[in-house]
């Protein structure tokens, strides 16, 4: 697949893109070269080969280092809604923008 000027233009109207020249021609050219790389990877015979769910399946049973779950600050909450407008109960208070 390879995207013409004209496609390029199509898709910066689409986004609501206003692109000079110069970066219409860049743009055309960094798409075609990763369409190049999509269909060298789709070139690639895959057959018989089961996908993996998560990188490290490959290797087996990894054992995660996971970090206690503690606090570790303390709670600041008064402190962070001193300068709210509304608070009530804990809770900021905003105003009721749908009826």
């Amino acid at each position: 697949m390879s995207l013409t000027p004209v496609d390029i233009d199509r898709l910066a109207h689409l986004a609501r893109l206003g692109l000079r020249p110069d970066e219409q021609t860049r743009l055309c050219s960094q798409l075609n070269d990763f369409f190049g790389i999509v269909e060298k990877m789709r070139a690639v015979d895959t057959t018989g080969i089961v996908p993996l769910a998560h990188p490290l399946d490959v290797m087996g049973e990894v054992a995660l280092r996971l970090r206690e779950d503690v606090v570790s600050e303390p709670n600041q909450r008064e402190a962070n809604q001193r300068s709210a407008p509304a608070v009530e109960s804990g809770l900021f208070l905003v105003p009721k923008v749908i009826e």
